[in-house]
């Protein structure tokens, strides 16, 4: 049966619902650059670099634009030796996500490879880390928008400068002079690894 505008069930949509569904349409076709870092020091971790990267892809809302080459890099935090070496990657993505489903999602992502948190500065499965998000500058607890500590983190700017050399940290600076402040020591490139954008 076909309702007409005389149905007393048909309501008229409300002007805030409207609104909402507007702002997403324009979100949809406004996707916004978000840069994320993935680090892995434990079990397979090219493969695991690789699987973090697909399951990103495989994220309603998000496209993985570019992925950088891989470096090997100390842990950051700990005794030397006490852990094995993360190798280190930065993926460019275009999203119509808002900051915060993009954590939920790379949290979900690190979860499915069994990322455990058990102490600051642990050897992990993965790492997922949203280091910049637009132009957004936040201090909301929950995100901290840039990355607190990705302007003196070499194995964040290096792999992120090698994709994207004219790349500006939001609020802090150009990554390649930053990169230069920092220096590449201890961060090192394995041109024998390769991380494929998905297709």
């Amino acid at each position: 049966m076909n309702k007409t505008h005389s149905d007393p069930t048909v309501q008229p949509v409300p002007a805030s619902v409207t609104e909402q569904v507007d702002a997403a349409d324009i979100t949809l076709s406004n996707p916004q650059r978000a840069v994320l870092s993935l680090g892995a020091n434990l079990g397979n971790r090219l493969e695991t670099l690789q699987g973090a990267i697909d399951a990103l892809e495989d994220t309603p809302g998000v496209r993985v634009k570019a992925v950088s080459p891989v470096y090997e890099t100390e842990p950051w935090g700990v005794d030397p030796g006490s852990q094995p070496s993360y190798f280190n990657a930065v993926v460019l993505l275009k999203t119509t996500l808002p900051p915060a489903s993009l954590l939920e999602r790379a949290h979900a992502v690190e979860e499915a490879f069994h990322r455990v948190r058990d102490e600051r500065w642990g050897a992990r499965t993965i790492d997922v880390d949203i280091v910049a998000y637009a132009d957004v500058v936040s201090d909301d607890p929950v995100l901290v928008l840039p990355h607190p500590r990705a302007h003196e983190r070499a194995f964040v700017l290096a792999p992120w400068h090698d994709v994207d050399p004219e790349a500006q940290l939001p609020g802090v600076g150009a990554v390649a002079e930053l990169l230069g402040g920092v220096g590449r020591e201890g961060v090192l490139p394995r041109a024998d690894l390769e991380l494929r954008l998905p297709e």
